[in-house]
């Protein structure tokens, strides 16, 4: 079996206040207005709403306001820092190019005066080896001329006698006797100026 409580029992009579809303039991139903609507309690809504507003208006132009302008502060000097950080890295890199650039320039030039330097030592060195090289061969072929003169005038000398003890022979095969010596010689020396 189900006992219910004593209060629960206790039903109101009507004009009666319910216990709890504190509002008449038949009169709330219907007949309420919402509070902040309530036309009696405009007065102290106004006064509620000033003090609040002030308080907060107060509260943002104290705390909030200082902490957002000191914040957005502070991001404008570090990026005013970092344009300025940038550009001066970027002058220092546009020297730097530009030193670059002109020692490149100065090292080809060098390079080209070093390599014509090289070139004319080189031509210099080389003619100077080409004129000693033509001195010593004109000096071997002089040389060759005379030996070859030397050596046509001996041949041309022991032609002589060669020819000598040629005829000499040839005259013993065919005629079966010697001649003399000065014969013969005449006799070469008489064909020789013929031939010549």
């Amino acid at each position: 079996m189900f006992v219910t409580p004593a209060f629960a029992e206790e039903i109101p009579a009507e004009g009666q206040l319910h216990t709890e809303t504190g509002v008449a039991h038949d009169e709330g139903h219907g007949k309420a207005i919402f509070g902040p609507f309530d036309t009696s309690t405009f007065a102290s809504q106004l006064l509620w709403l000033v003090i609040t507003f002030g308080i907060f208006y107060m509260l943002m132009q104290k705390v909030i306001v200082p902490r957002v302008g000191g914040i957005l502060e502070n991001r404008h000097d570090r990026i005013a820092q970092d344009l300025d950080e940038a550009a001066r890295l970027k002058s220092e890199a546009d020297a730097a190019i530009e030193t670059y650039e002109r020692e490149l320039s100065a090292a080809k030039a060098k390079a080209g005066q070093i390599a014509s330097a090289a070139r004319d030592e080189a031509k210099v060195k080389a003619d100077a080896e080409r004129a000693a090289i033509e001195a010593d061969l004109s000096a071997k072929i002089a040389a060759a001329e005379v030996r070859i003169g030397e050596i046509k005038a001996k041949a041309f000398a022991e032609v002589d006698t060669i020819a000598i003890d040629t005829v000499g022979s040839i005259v013993e095969q065919l005629i079966g006797a010697k001649a003399t010596a000065a014969d013969i010689k005449a006799a070469v020396s008489g064909a020789a100026k013929q031939g010549a």
